[in-house]
């Protein structure tokens, strides 16, 4: 079963639950699915495995940023429902790695890859993303690599 079938069941069970946080944020991943499925240049109208987790992933970075910035401004309001819909995206990620977790990753990917300056760093940036893709968040990641290469 696909994610797009799996959201339409939830939201059914959310509807029926009168859960309208994880309805609101099952509704914006839908969304998002279908401007994906039917942009332009697309062959199939389905969604890859990783196509799947590249939207996951950036919805919950959006929601991340987003909480960031309510958190800064002094928006609790605004930041309690950001938190509330990422809560509801992670149920669909894969479970997060810890920051030693990552770390270890990265230190072994640099050490297959024999990296050693920060000139590395897109290298190892590309085989650490896609080594932890849905698992990591991206700044995690580059905040280690540049650690390790500097």
């Amino acid at each position: 079963m696909g994610l797009k079938d799996t959201i339409n069941q939830d939201m059914k069970v959310a509807m029926k639950a009168k859960d309208q946080v994880a309805l609101r944020t099952l509704r914006s991943i839908k969304a998002a699915i279908l401007v994906v499925e039917t942009s332009e240049g697309r062959a199939t109208g389905e969604l890859k495995a990783d196509e799947e987790m590249k939207l996951l992933t950036k919805q919950a970075k959006q929601r991340r940023d987003s909480l960031e910035q309510y958190e800064k401004n002094g928006r609790e309001d605004l930041a309690t429902i950001e938190r509330e819909e990422l809560a509801v995206i992670e149920k669909y990620l894969p479970k997060q790695l810890s920051e030693e977790d990552v770390k270890a990753k990265e230190e072994e990917i640099i050490s297959e890859t024999g990296a050693s300056r920060m000139k590395d760093m897109g290298r190892v940036m590309g085989l650490a993303s896609k080594a932890m893709a849905g698992q990591a968040d991206g700044k995690l990641i580059s905040r280690f690599v540049k650690e390790i290469l500097s």
